[in-house]
C-alpha cells in the first residue's frame, strides 16, 4: 500500500467527512480535503493546482476551502478561495492552520483534521452564514492523488 493509503483508516476518514458535513452546516462555505503521497512543488502551490483541478472555483460565493496533504514529505496547506480571501483578515488561516500542525507533530493525524475542519466552519460562519437555501456545491468526500 501507499503512503497515502495508508495514512487514514476508512473509520478514520469518514470521521473527517462527518466533520465537513458537520462544518458546513454553520456555513455556505465548502470544505473540501485532499491526499496525496508527494510533491516536488511547495505545499500553497500544489494546494492551488489540486484546488483548480477539483474545480472548487467554481462556488457561488467563491467561498471553497482545501485542506491539502501531502504524506511523504509531511507537507500542509490550507487554501480559501477568492471569495474568502476578499473579505476575511490575512492571517485568518493561521489559528486553523496551527491546530491542525500541532496535531500532526503528534501523529494524530485524524484529530487535527477534524478539529482543523470543525475551526474552520466556525471562522467561515461569520461571512459566509448557513443559508436555508443552501446546497453542498462540492463533495465531502477525500480526495487522492
Amino acid at each position: 500500500m501507499s503512503k497515502t493509503e495508508d495514512f487514514l483508516t476508512k473509520e478514520e476518514e469518514q470521521e473527517i467527512v462527518q466533520a465537513i458535513v458537520t462544518a458546513e452546516k454553520n456555513t455556505s462555505g465548502e470544505i473540501r480535503v485532499h491526499i496525496e503521497e508527494t510533491s516536488e512543488k511547495p505545499p500553497i502551490e500544489r494546494a492551488k493546482e489540486v484546488f483548480s483541478s477539483l474545480e472548487m472555483h467554481k462556488t457561488e460565493a467563491r467561498n471553497g476551502v482545501l485542506f491539502y496533504i501531502g504524506v511523504a514529505n509531511k507537507s500542509f496547506a490550507i487554501l480559501g478561495d477568492e471569495g474568502i480571501n476578499n473579505v476575511v483578515e490575512a492571517d485568518f488561516w493561521d489559528c486553523t492552520k496551527d491546530i491542525v500542525l500541532e496535531h500532526f507533530k503528534n501523529k494524530e493525524f485524524k484529530k487535527g483534521l477534524v478539529e482543523g475542519i470543525l475551526r474552520a466552519g466556525e471562522k467561515l460562519k461569520h461571512y459566509f452564514p448557513y443559508q436555508s437555501d443552501d446546497t453542498n456545491e462540492l463533495s465531502n468526500e477525500i480526495s487522492k492523488g
